[in-house]
């Protein structure tokens, strides 16, 4: 009976262990250990806008609200963006990520309203974006705070500061829309919004008619998560709010006589915004992978004011109503490990 007691036990243990072995390898890899250093190398696909408005009707009751409106559109820019990650402790990490384009196409549209068209643009022309670029910098602090059940993944809390610069250089003028108050309409001293028989400058002629630089000073409180499909396949996110942005804007026209030329025009603001990322990554190896997925970038202005530098008097400052930056698109990359 010993015997078979005995006999019965190591059948049992050998059962056993081959669950346990079973269990093992269907199982997903063990938790992830912690890399001294990541750099992730890749590129973001973006299109983006920056537009403003103003409202000037202390100045001139024959203005409308908004006074003037413009929106610097450019598409197909290319982005360089590298992120690197150090782990201080197996739990503590500290991450810069920066990223740098130049911005080789687009469109500026400028709209100027009088009350007398009722809320309609009574001039409106068009310029092309000839040149200039953008370039951002985050900087984050963060700790992991959860890991998945069964080594699926793991979430990130962070936070840090993020600098965002863009220059938009419009080139040429055409006339698009100029109404009969835009064309007859006195401003004072003979000044009229439009020419309905422009264009006044060919948009091809490549003549500088306004220089435009926007910068972005906010503050990041977010989250990333990753989460395991298979192996070798990774769910990614990463969700940043900005509750607090300050603006700064200036731009140069050009062709103003009656305005100073660096700036002409000059913003302040405090804003909001919110950064996103979501995507896929392929592990070719265990330290090398593919990253693939979509950003967006928004920043929004709620308060603020603009100021008209004139060349022959002083300055005018008057509210704006809107400013606000987006940019989005697909990126692109590979994920390193040491």
């Amino acid at each position: 009976m010993s015997r078979l007691s005995s006999t019965t036990g190591i059948i049992l243990t050998f059962c056993a262990f081959l669950m346990s072995a079973q269990a093992v390898v269907a199982q997903e890899p063990g938790e992830e250990k912690r890399q001294r250093f990541e750099i992730a190398a890749g590129t973001w696909f973006s299109a983006g806008d920056t537009h403003w408005a103003h409202n000037a009707t202390s100045a001139s009751a024959l203005l409308g609200n908004p006074s003037s409106k413009l929106t610097y559109k450019d598409g197909g820019t290319t982005v360089f963006d590298v992120a690197g990650t150090y782990w201080f402790t197996h739990r503590w990490f500290g991450r810069l990520n920066g990223g740098i384009a130049g911005i080789g196409g687009g469109r500026l549209t400028d709209d100027d309203y009088l009350a007398a068209d009722g809320g309609r643009p009574s001039s409106r022309t068009t310029s092309n974006l000839n040149g200039d670029g953008m370039w951002y910098l985050n900087a984050d602090l963060g700790g992991r705070v959860k890991n998945f059940a069964n080594h699926r993944g793991w979430l990130d809390l962070f936070g840090g500061f993020q600098y965002w610069h863009t220059e938009y250089s419009a080139v040429g003028l055409g006339q698009v829309t100029c109404t009969t108050a835009g064309s007859t309409i006195d401003l004072g001293g003979g000044h009229v919004l439009c020419n309905p028989g422009g264009p006044t400058r060919p948009v091809g002629s490549g003549e500088n008619i306004i220089t435009n630089t926007t910068n972005w000073y906010s503050v990041r409180l977010g989250g990333r998560a990753e989460y395991r499909v298979t192996r070798q396949l990774s769910l990614q996110a990463s969700v940043a709010l900005l509750p607090l942005s300050i603006m700064e804007n200036k731009d140069i026209h050009h062709l103003r006589t009656d305005l100073q030329q660096n700036p002409s025009i000059s913003m302040v603001g405090i804003g909001i915004g919110a950064d996103a990322d979501v995507g896929a990554k392929f592990m070719f190896t265990k330290n090398i992978g593919l990253n693939v997925g979509y950003r967006v970038w928004w920043n929004h202005m709620y308060d603020g004011n603009v100021t008209f530098h004139n060349a022959g008097s002083s300055s005018q400052e008057f509210p704006l109503t809107q400013f606000q930056s987006l940019r989005y698109g697909l990126t692109a990359g590979l994920n390193f490990a040491f």
